[in-house]
């Protein structure tokens, strides 16, 4: 074998190898499935996640995020962080209470339908709601509950697909 043929070699075996230490560690590629997001996402929709961010920081408030779907955790969820440990939380009268305070969420496609009772969010855990908040299985019900922290795969970065939709999250 030449000397050119072996330096291609390698040069694909670096270049797989960055490729899987990427996807494996730094960013993941996901599609949206379903109209739980919108108007803020779009089903089939492409997104750059960030798999590594939740482990220097906690989730925060407002992030949008993809998870493990306690239920059955071969199903990922994606939904936006409403509240976190610590945090009381209320809906009530179509609106969402944190620490006492209304909430502004221009992000939602129609005011809340469903109920809920103040609680307090466990640490460790973030209550997470779909901005189609009347389309949506999230923390409000017990298949989903409070998320834990080791299930959530990261943080949505970006739409980058399709092309016209591009936008940072």
């Amino acid at each position: 074998m030449g000397e050119e043929a072996k330096d291609w070699i390698i040069s694909i075996a670096a270049a797989v190898v960055m490729a899987l230490i990427i996807r494996t560690f730094v960013v993941e590629l996901y599609i949206v499935d379903g109209p739980s997001m919108r108007p803020t996402l779009q089903h089939e929709e492409r997104l750059v996640v960030s798999k590594f961010i939740y482990k220097l920081r906690a989730p925060e408030r407002g992030e949008v995020l993809i998870f493990r779907y306690p239920r059955d955790p071969s199903r990922d969820f994606i939904k936006r962080v409403i509240a976190v440990g610590g945090d009381t939380l209320e809906i009530k009268d179509g609106r969402v209470y944190v620490n006492g305070q209304m909430q502004t969420e221009d992000y939602i496609l129609e005011k809340t339908r469903t109920e809920y009772p103040k609680v307090t969010i466990p640490e460790g855990t973030v209550f997470v709601m779909g901005d189609n908040r009347n389309n949506s299985d999230d923390s409000r019900f017990a298949d989903v509950g409070f998320v834990p922290f080791d299930l959530i795969k990261g943080k949505a970065l970006m739409v980058f697909w399709p092309l016209d939709k591009i936008q940072t999250l």
